[in-house]
C-alpha cells in the first residue's frame, strides 16, 4: 500500500460505522465512506463537534449540515495549496490519499528532467496538474466538467503555476490529439467507473479502459517517462491495473509496472484506511 502520510493540514481523525471524521485545515468534517464497514467504538471525541456533516437521504443523494463553515477555504500540502469546498455527493474537491501520487510524480520529474509534456485526463480540480507543474512539467489539463476546470484554474493560480486547461470529453480529445500528431512524455488519468459522453456514449471502466489506454499510447513520445491510472470506485484489483499497464506500454517502451491501494493513516486507531487502487507504469 502507498500511504499518504506527509500531511500537516489534513488529518483523518477517525473512521467507524460507515463514516470518516477529517480535519481539513481548521475545520472538521464528517462524511460517509463505503470502505468503513467496521463499527468499532469512536476513537475521537470530536465527532459531536464537527463543523459540517454529510447525511444521505432516501433518494440516494444527501446534503451537508453546516455550522460555522465558509463556502471554501485553502489547505496546504508541502509546497502546494488547494481550495476545499464541500459539494454534493459528499466530495470536497480534493482526494488527500492522492498525495502519494503527487510525490511520486514529482520524484519522476526530477529523474527524467524538467520540461516533460504531461497530459492529465479526467483531471478534476487539478491537484495532480499543480504537483506536476510545480516539479517542472509542461502540463495539459482536460476534464469534461467546466466547473471543475475553473476550480483547477483557481488552484493553479494560487500556486503560481501555468498550464493548458481544456473543457473537453477526454476520449474525443485523445482522438483529436492523435490526428494532430501531438505527443506527450507522461500521462496521468483518473477515469470514472461509469459515465456518459456528450453524445450519450456510455463509458464503463472495465469495458473501455484497455482500449482507451491503447489510444493514449499513441500519444506517448519516444522518450515517454510514466503513466499513472487511478481507479476509485471499481472492484478492479491493483494487480489487474499493473498487468494492464505492462501489457499496453512495455512492448514499445519497456519499463516496469506496479500497482497498490492508496491509504490514509487513521489518527484515532492507527489503522490505514484503503482508498482505491492506483497503477504506475515507469520507463526505467
Amino acid at each position: 500500500m502507498w500511504v499518504s502520510d506527509g500531511w500537516e493540514e489534513y488529518e483523518l481523525l477517525d473512521a467507524t460505522g460507515g463514516m470518516r471524521l477529517e480535519r481539513w485545515g481548521g475545520y472538521i468534517l464528517s462524511r460517509p465512506d463505503p470502505q468503513v464497514i467496521w463499527k468499532t467504538p469512536p476513537a475521537s471525541e470530536k465527532w459531536n463537534s464537527a463543523d459540517a456533516a454529510y447525511t444521505r437521504d432516501t433518494s440516494g443523494g444527501g446534503n451537508w449540515s453546516r455550522h460555522s463553515l465558509p463556502e471554501r477555504w485553502k489547505v496546504s500540502y508541502k509546497n502546494m495549496t488547494f481550495y476545499v469546498k464541500p459539494m454534493n455527493f459528499k466530495h470536497t474537491g480534493l482526494f488527500p490519499e492522492q498525495a502519494a501520487n503527487w510525490d511520486a510524480a514529482a520524484e519522476l520529474m526530477e529523474k527524467f528532467g524538467k520540461g516533460l509534456r504531461l497530459l492529465n485526463l479526467f483531471a478534476y480540480t487539478g491537484a495532480a496538474t499543480v504537483a506536476a507543474a510545480k516539479a517542472g512539467a509542461v502540463a495539459t489539463h482536460v476534464d469534461s466538467a467546466k466547473g471543475m476546470v475553473e476550480w483547477a484554474k483557481d488552484n493553479a493560480a494560487t500556486n503560481g503555476i501555468a498550464a493548458r486547461f481544456l473543457v473537453d470529453d477526454c476520449v474525443k480529445f485523445v482522438r483529436r490529439e492523435i490526428r494532430r500528431e501531438s505527443k506527450y512524455d507522461a500521462i496521468i488519468m483518473d477515469p470514472p467507473s461509469f459515465g456518459r459522453g456528450p453524445g450519450g456514449e456510455i463509458w464503463k471502466l472495465e469495458d473501455n479502459l484497455y482500449d482507451f489506454l491503447v489510444l493514449c499510447s499513441r500519444l506517448l513520445s519516444q522518450d515517454a517517462a510514466f503513466v499513472f491510472i487511478n481507479a476509485y470506485t471499481t472492484g478492479l484489483a491493483p494487480a489487474a491495473l499493473a498487468y494492464l499497464l505492462q501489457t499496453v506500454f512495455a512492448p514499445n517502451w519497456g519499463g516496469r509496472s506496479e500497482a497498490h491501494e492508496l491509504g490514509l493513516p487513521v489518527a484515532g486507531s492507527g489503522l490505514i484506511l484503503p482508498c482505491g487502487a492506483t497503477g504506475r507504469w515507469i520507463r526505467c
